[in-house]
């Protein structure tokens, strides 16, 4: 997994380097989370986590303040989650979800995309059962049977455990995101956690030649340039 995953990673930090499309995005999700769920973070866990991860991508706190005081406001737009499922260069699956005000132009434009980079968009649950959801942390620690043992004792769901290079990475059910950041906070008070996060991890690879890669690179891109996409996952397995 190690590999295949930093590959996603780093393909998905290039294509979201820009930073206006960065503040925008959270600007987006935060409004929406709190709107839904309040606006106070003691209450709302998926908001505090929300502004953690914006935080840590060096978002500014006007911007987060600002799509927080919108949504006690009670007006603004009423954004709904789309989710696109399809299939992209060397047959790789693809999951991008969005948040629109309007299903039709975000439609138009996820399509365009995927035809210009030849691939094709596909029901929905065409390729979703092919990846897990789940909530990531990833860490440096040396004893991977102390932190299994930890996250056990609180009774935590682990998916998965992996220590590969000193790195432990940790897979649960996306919905056991906070039980297991509390236990692994609780048990180890000065643990640096490099990556925590939800997301989609896929259950099988397709290995892409040179020329799929790019091609992939250039949906991506595309994708990621659209306002109302938050997020690209695929399964692809590009050439290092």
């Amino acid at each position: 997994m190690g590999r295949t995953y930093e590959n996603r990673k780093a393909s998905m930090a290039k294509t979201g380097a820009m930073k206006t499309k960065l503040y925008s995005k959270f600007g987006k999700e935060i409004y929406v989370c709190a709107k839904n769920g309040g606006p106070e973070v003691d209450s709302n866990l998926s908001l505090r986590r929300l502004i953690e991860k914006a935080k840590k991508n060096q978002v500014p706190g006007n911007i987060i303040d600002k799509a927080i005081d919108k949504a006690r406001g009670g007006g603004g737009e009423d954004f709904v989650t789309v989710r696109f499922e399809g299939f992209g260069p060397g047959n790789c699956m693809i999951i991008v979800d969005c948040l629109t005000d309007n299903n039709n132009r975000t439609f138009g434009d996820v399509r365009t995309c995927f035809n210009k980079a030849k691939a094709k968009i596909g029901a929905q649950g065409a390729v979703a059962h092919m990846f897990d959801h789940r909530a990531v942390f990833s860490f440096k620690h040396d004893d991977e049977d102390a932190v299994l043992e930890a996250l056990m004792e609180d009774d935590v769901d682990v998916a998965e455990i992996e220590n590969e290079d000193g790195i432990i990475t940790v897979l649960a059910p996306h919905t056991e995101f906070y039980k297991t950041k509390t236990a692994l906070a609780d048990a180890f008070p000065e643990l640096d956690i490099e990556v925590e996060e939800i997301t989609f991890i896929p259950q099988t690879y397709a290995e892409l030649n040179e020329e799929d890669t790019a091609m992939l690179d250039k949906l991506v891109d595309l994708l990621n340039d659209c306002d109302d996409v938050q997020e690209v996952y695929h399964n692809a397995d590009a050439p290092s």
